[in-house]
């Protein structure tokens, strides 16, 4: 399994709110620190805005901050929101597969439980568990 870009960088700029979660923090400022296309961050952040993440403060010294405690965003919930896919194969979606073993086939099954498992574990970690006493992270972002 593989997690998009789109998520990649939603946990990048989430961990990096966290981090300076005592100011604002500009989608310019988060552009330079990871060289991403600013507009491809406002797109995120308008996403994790409406998601119930991320507050944004518009106007002239506006920016972005986390919504809620880190501690309160487990990566499982981010990684469900960015991510539109979890069909692993085609026999995961029924109106799409061809597959002529799917009505024998007991790889879905193995399929779904490694996928819940990936996503159970995702649903361990929050935002807090990946900046908390983490000073190299802190030096990095701050």
């Amino acid at each position: 399994m593989r997690l998009n870009t789109q998520t990649d960088y939603a946990l990048r700029l989430l961990m990096h709110l966290a981090v300076n979660s005592s100011r604002l923090v500009t989608i310019q400022e988060v552009a330079d620190r990871f060289s991403i296309s600013k507009n491809h961050l406002m797109k995120l952040a308008s996403t994790l805005t409406r998601e119930g993440f991320v507050t944004s403060v518009r106007g002239r010294s506006g920016g972005l901050k986390l919504a809620r405690p880190p501690e309160r965003i487990t990566v499982g919930a981010i990684v469900r929101c960015m991510e539109n896919d979890f069909a692993l194969v085609e026999c995961f979606q029924a109106e799409r597969s061809e597959c002529l073993i799917t009505p024998a086939c007991r790889l879905k099954g193995v399929l779904n439980g490694a996928a819940a498992a990936f996503l159970a574990e995702l649903d361990r970690c929050t935002l807090s568990d990946l900046v908390q006493n983490n000073a190299p992270l802190e030096r990095i972002l701050a």
